[in-house]
């Protein structure tokens, strides 16, 4: 407290937020792009579960077993997508059905790259692409999109996939584990890639979007036998080598026909690539659909050209540096601990009758539960929208106030008022979500002071403790956007699964949720093995017995 009163009354936050104000009477954002470069572009640890996201299928139902027959009708659902948003024809989303939140981010979901460099990487992209990289059984094509001046359809690319599952041909020597190039990925680049590898490294980079198709079959639902883990950790980071973790994002789809989506961070937050998604999975079930025999509808045109293996001279010395990624990126996904499970016990419906805001909800239930699972409390970041303002991104909710606290023992010591407190503790936190929201949150201010202070050569022990202090707990609700795509009256199955993230402390979990109709919550809990306080199925197990709260007493008389 002392530091900061000094820092704001008589050290350096003045001088600082004078910078900043300056800064503010040119720029369109005084917060996005230093938050691009600093905490995404120049960040040297490997993107792979420190910094991509995923999304996955479908809860309850595949729609067709066949493999080419998925990724035929899921990539022609993400191309009618990107035409819809080459054209402005997306609907911008409203708060209230009055406040647009800016579309900005959309711009780079498509044709984009991260292009890796020493210090800092750097984001490519292209005004079109007119084909995708495919990579299967180690090794990478080049498939086309358009055929004699149109868009192919779900049955054509059906077809080009299936001559890539039916290619007996071999992959390059290294081309296999050629994506498990993370950290020294850059030299290597200037190192080793000329000749025949520039041409097909140019053609992964300048792809629409990359695709993984692999052997395995998944299932999205949980169970004990950890299906559902296992869905989770080849969504994360499959073999470590499998997908191309610098495209914007990768469609992953499953030898049974399941899919799913891993996605770069820097370009956009996940809300971005969750509105691709719903519109994907109910374009795909809904407008396109299958034959009977599971097939993708439409006709063939058999003049269209077979997709084009892609051609690569690696040398013996990088295949070296190669296979030391590769140890370092499969000991990180080793460590990676997953728990998702569907709780079932009571959903948004019966917590909005409590009168309260299911967000807040699930947050104080978070917070419940990482104290059982701990005994103490721990800084707690939730991720808010700040999409109201010019190229918004994020703002931090501290989720762990003093009123959650008070909750929290309250449930611990029944002789207390838990429902008044409670009532307290989700009204402050609905306050500070909507403070973020407003632009009125601190986080995001203070790691401007601390560029501008780095940027003067000058140091502050406040800022450097605050921005050091570790999220033992970080959260993050993944919103439903479109509603009106899905008919869950009439088709309860067809509900997506959500998506995750990995920890982003050591010793912390990483909760990922989605509150799906009335009655079903989604979570997906991450940790590390070698975290020396966190198991996720124990944050998991701890979440559970929220029923214990005994949801029903809450309700009004």
């Amino acid at each position: 407290a002392a530091l900061g009163r000094d820092f704001f009354e008589r050290s350096l936050g003045p001088v600082l937020q004078c910078y900043l104000t300056r800064k503010s009477w040119w720029a369109p954002t005084t917060v996005s792009d230093w938050w691009e470069e600093y905490v995404y572009l120049r960040g040297r640890g490997p993107l792979m579960v420190n910094s991509n996201y995923y999304a996955m299928d479908f809860l309850y139902v595949t729609p067709t077993p066949l493999q080419a027959a998925r990724a035929g009708n899921v990539v022609h659902a993400v191309l009618l997508y990107r035409r819809l948003l080459n054209r402005e024809q997306i609907k911008p989303l409203m708060i209230q059905g009055t406040l647009p939140m800016c579309s900005a981010q959309y711009e780079r979901m498509f044709n984009t790259t991260r292009v890796p460099g020493v210090e800092a990487d750097s984001l490519q992209h292209r005004r079109d692409s007119r084909h995708i990289a495919v990579f299967h059984a180690g090794r990478f094509f080049r498939v086309g999109l358009y055929h004699g001046g149109r868009l192919l359809g779900p049955r054509e690319l059906q077809a080009q996939f299936q001559r890539i599952l039916d290619d007996p041909v071999p992959p390059a020597p290294g081309e296999e584990t050629l994506a498990a190039l993370t950290e020294p990925w850059a030299r290597a680049r200037q190192t080793y890639f000329g000749s025949a590898g520039t041409g097909s490294l140019r053609a992964v980079e300048q792809a629409a979007f990359s695709s993984r198709w692999t052997p395995r079959s998944r299932a999205a639902g949980t169970d004990r036998a950890g299906r559902g883990i296992d869905y989770a950790k080849a969504l994360l980071h499959g073999q470590c080598h499998d997908r191309w973790f610098d495209k914007s994002f990768t469609l992953i789809v499953f030898r049974n026909g399941k899919i799913g989506l891993n996605a770069e961070h820097s370009w956009a937050d996940a809300p971005i690539v969750g509105h691709l998604w719903e519109y994907t999975l109910a374009t795909d079930i809904f407008q396109l659909g299958y034959s009977v025999d599971g097939h993708c509808k439409g006709e063939l045109d058999p003049s269209i050209p077979p997709p084009q293996k892609l051609q690569w001279e690696i040398p013996e010395e990088c295949r070296r540096v190669i296979q030391g990624s590769l140890w370092a990126a499969q000991a990180l996904a080793d460590d990676i601990d997953f728990h998702t499970f569907a709780f079932k016990d009571f959903g948004k419906g019966l917590i909005k009758k409590c009168r309260t805001s299911p967000d807040s909800f699930i947050q104080l239930a978070l917070q419940l539960a990482h104290f059982r699972d701990k005994g103490k409390f721990c800084l707690t970041y939730e991720a808010a929208m700040t999409r109201l303002f010019r190229e918004g991104r994020t703002e931090t909710v501290r989720s762990c106030s003093i009123e959650s606290c008070n909750f929290v023992r309250a449930m611990m010591d029944s002789t207390q008022s838990r429902l008044a407190l409670f009532r307290v503790a989700a009204a402050k936190h609905q306050t500070l979500y909507r403070r973020a929201m407003m632009g009125a949150g601190i986080d995001r201010h203070l790691f401007c002071l601390y560029v501008v202070s780095k940027y003067l050569g000058v140091d502050s022990p406040f800022l450097r403790e605050v921005l050091s202090e570790p999220w033992g707990l970080s959260t993050s609700q993944t919103p439903v956007q479109q509603l009106e795509l899905f008919d869950l009256k009439n088709h309860p199955d067809y509900i997506s699964a959500g998506g995750g993230f990995g920890p982003v402390d050591d010793n912390g979990y990483g909760v990922s949720y989605i509150i799906i109709g009335e009655d079903l919550i989604m979570f997906h809990v991450s940790c590390k093995f070698s975290g020396t306080e966190t198991l996720a199925q124990g944050l998991g197990r701890a979440v559970r017995p929220a029923r214990e709260w005994d949801c029903l007493s809450l309700l009004p008389a």
